[in-house]
């Protein structure tokens, strides 16, 4: 059993409607607490739920049973003592003092203690979980480039692009303020929907279901990119906040990183479950990479290099990848479009190029080692 009651209370951010379609029951809430039913609700509100409300426990009993969540006022107590154990259930007070509150968790069988108000932020948190279904984070997989004309944005953009087109829920993000704009890439740089300057003021947290569908749909995926305005920056805990919402969607994002490593780049980093490091086969492309790995291994957990030729001599991917010390994702097919992405307005990826193989593969061995 966990109490939580010391954080400190912050605004949520979701922009989500409540009870929106395809998503799971609400909580069941059970008080004759007036005031606290009131700060439920409101709280129920802000997470985007709608929940069942009942004074005692719901005849007959099977809400009580499948109801994800359910948060039982300190008043109700002595009407939900009998009911079938289960987990889920939050016992709601408000009085700090009250040692008494632990031994009435342990009769009805409660997996945490909240009390009010210093625990509403957790609560949010929690009823949005239940409201969004969130099942098994989305594989997040960054690309950086070993030095500036690597191929990193194309790689990116071609595997979300060969994400989505074999059937994932898939988002791409671009976390480079300077490097142009990800939806050019896609060619979709008039589609409408919100680019990063939109989320700059996002605190707490932001709805998955809200941020998914705010965002440009092009190739069948969500691409969150840049504008061509003013704004180079997102502060750091609004893009923690905006990165978290994307993985917990679930299926894969992918992520476009800079050569730098700011505050908002170790915010990303950390949410990273792989990177790819891409090296062109030459020793100065090598000797700039092993300085841009010194300072991203520092916070990524699972750092990896692909390798793009043409090939220097004495070079080939598996020296690259011993040279760097790093593991071997794989040579990176030389076409076209890797090269001189702007010559063309198919995106990388599409179709079943050697290109398009690369990325089948890439995923088939991370989806497996994830699961």
């Amino acid at each position: 059993m966990q109490r939580r009651g010391t954080e400190n209370v912050t605004a949520a951010v979701t922009h989500e409607p409540p009870a929106a379609a395809g998503r799971q029951d609400g909580p069941l809430i059970v008080t004759e607490d007036p005031g606290l039913l009131d700060d439920l609700l409101r709280l129920c509100a802000a997470a985007g739920a709608t929940p069942e409300v009942h004074p005692a426990l719901p005849r007959p009993r099977g809400r009580w049973e499948t109801a994800p969540l359910v948060l039982v006022g300190d008043d109700a107590v002595h009407r939900v003592r009998g009911a079938a154990r289960r987990g889920g259930v939050v016992l709601v007070g408000r009085d700090q003092d009250d040692s008494g509150v632990w031994k009435r968790a342990v009769e009805i069988g409660a997996d945490h203690v909240l009390l009010l108000p210093d625990g509403e932020q957790w609560l949010v948190d929690r009823i949005a979980d239940v409201a969004e279904g969130v099942g098994r984070p989305a594989l997040t997989v960054g690309v950086i480039g070993g030095r500036g004309g690597a191929g990193a944005s194309t790689l990116a953009c071609a595997l979300a692009v060969t994400s989505a087109r074999e059937g994932r829920r898939s988002l791409l993000v671009d976390a480079d303020p300077l490097g142009g704009g990800l939806d050019v890439l896609l060619g979709g740089e008039s589609a409408e929907g919100l680019r990063w300057p939109a989320f700059a003021a996002s605190r707490g947290r932001v709805g998955g279901g809200a941020l998914e569908e705010s965002l440009p749909e092009l190739h069948s995926l969500r691409v969150l990119s840049w504008d061509r305005g003013d704004c180079v920056a997102v502060p750091p805990q609004a893009v923690r906040a905006v990165l978290a919402a994307a993985r917990r969607r679930g299926g894969t994002v992918v992520v476009d990183l800079p050569r730098r490593v700011d505050d908002g780049v170790a915010e990303t980093l950390a949410q990273l479950d792989l990177a790819v490091l891409v090296v062109p086969a030459e020793l100065r492309a090598v000797a700039a990479a092993g300085r841009v790995a010194s300072a991203v291994g520092m916070v990524v957990r699972d750092l990896r290099v692909a390798v793009r030729g043409p090939y220097a001599p004495g070079l080939d991917d598996r020296e690259v990848a011993r040279l760097l010390g790093l593991p071997l994702v794989g040579a990176v097919p030389v076409e076209a479009g890797l090269l001189k992405p702007h010559e063309s307005r198919v995106p990388p990826g599409v179709g079943r190029g050697p290109l398009g193989r690369f990325c089948e593969g890439f995923w088939d061995r991370a989806l497996e080692a994830a699961a």
